[in-house]
């Protein structure tokens, strides 16, 4: 004669983790975060940092491709707008590329608008992100992005 399995033997059988073996992932884990976090927090303004600095090297990327078709970088009136619609004031592009040179001019990570003057006073064109406090000068997370300090 075979035993009948009652809903209660099933119960008693079932595998599965008990409380103290809950308890020790979550101290693991807690000591892992306290490792890892402290390590992570203040990475983000080097971040932002790191992105300017990216951005800058795409204008200047495209700000070569305007020059290569039309022998010359904008003018600081012109900005960097003439990058993505061709200018309707100052010397006017002959060779303007079909589209423009970028989609749409970017803004720095901390939402402001990127600084441009050509001539510059550091080469061809200068191009600054005035960082976190959106004011020139600064300090840490306030200081300057400037693309002669990139080259």
């Amino acid at each position: 004669m075979r035993h009948r399995k009652t809903p209660a033997d099933r119960i008693r059988r079932r595998e599965g983790f008990t409380l103290i073996e809950i308890m020790v992932v979550i101290v693991i884990l807690g000591l892992l975060a306290a490792l890892v976090v402290p390590k992570l927090v203040g990475r983000t303004e080097e971040a932002k940092r790191t992105q300017t600095r990216v951005q800058i090297k795409n204008i200047q990327q495209a700000l070569e491709l305007f020059k290569l078709d039309n022998g010359f970088f904008p003018a600081t009136e012109q900005g960097l707008e003439s990058l993505v619609r061709i200018p309707e004031s100052g010397r006017i592009p002959k060779n303007y590329r079909k589209g423009g040179y970028i989609d749409r001019v970017p803004k720095d990570p901390w939402g402001n608008p990127f600084v441009y003057v050509a001539p510059g006073q550091h080469g061809d064109y200068d191009i600054s992100s005035y960082g976190a406090d959106g004011v020139q000068g600064g300090e840490n997370e306030d200081a300057d992005v400037n693309s002669w300090d990139e080259k």
